[in-house]
């Protein structure tokens, strides 16, 4: 195995907006300065929900570096809100863990870790899928940092789009605010559809 992979999305329940599936590879480390290197890298990586949005931007800036330094690789994989309405949030995540691993280009005997319940293709012969792996694997935990930042920011522009919503505070998440402004104004082309179902029949 030439490579380690780490999975995981970011987006799942918001009310609008995209899932983001991110992945991390670095190269399997065949020598103990290499791992000794990853291990220094990955020293006091969280689950990026349990980092303030300060250091998630300071991970993903040091991914950036590190990857343009040959030292890891990373993909994210924005699905529209329209695939989740029309295939659902299983499939839409689905196709972004395909999507991520398709830009990574890493091999199929590559060492897969993904978070919770989700799964590689099956193609990809050694995956292991660790409950609450975000916070038991540094990889993993990586890989739900790029996919939170990238889905952040698209959400704050988003909001420059819709300004009604306040998509920049929020992200798309069923907040009070964010449901009150539903019923105001509508759904806006972005939101889900499918999980506005009971906020709309309660109305």
């Amino acid at each position: 195995m030439k490579y380690v992979v780490g999975i995981d999305e970011a987006g799942r329940g918001p009310l609008a907006g995209p899932v983001a599936v991110g992945a991390v590879s670095i190269p399997n480390p065949t020598t103990v300065a290499l791992r000794k290197a990853n291990k220094n890298f990955f020293k006091s990586i969280k689950d990026s929900k349990k980092l303030s949005p300060s250091d998630r931007e300071l991970w993903f800036a040091l991914a950036l570096k590190a990857r343009k330094n040959g030292k890891l690789n990373f993909a994210v994989s924005l699905v529209s809100e329209k695939v989740i309405d029309r295939k659902g949030i299983s499939y839409a995540i689905r196709l972004g863990i395909k999507r991520s691993l398709t830009a990574l280009d890493v091999p199929e005997d590559s060492q897969v870790y993904l978070d919770g319940g989700i799964r590689a293709p099956k193609e990809f012969r050694h995956q292991l899928t660790v409950i609450k792996g975000d916070e038991k694997i540094p990889i993993i935990s990586l890989a739900s940092i790029m996919a939170k930042v990238i889905r952040d920011k698209r959400m704050v522009k988003l909001s420059k789009k819709f300004p009604e919503f306040n998509f920049h505070k929020h992200k798309g998440y069923g907040t009070r605010e964010h449901c009150q402004a539903i019923l105001k104004f509508g759904p806006s082309m972005i939101h889900r559809r499918s999980f506005l179902t009971r906020l709309t029949r309660d109305r």
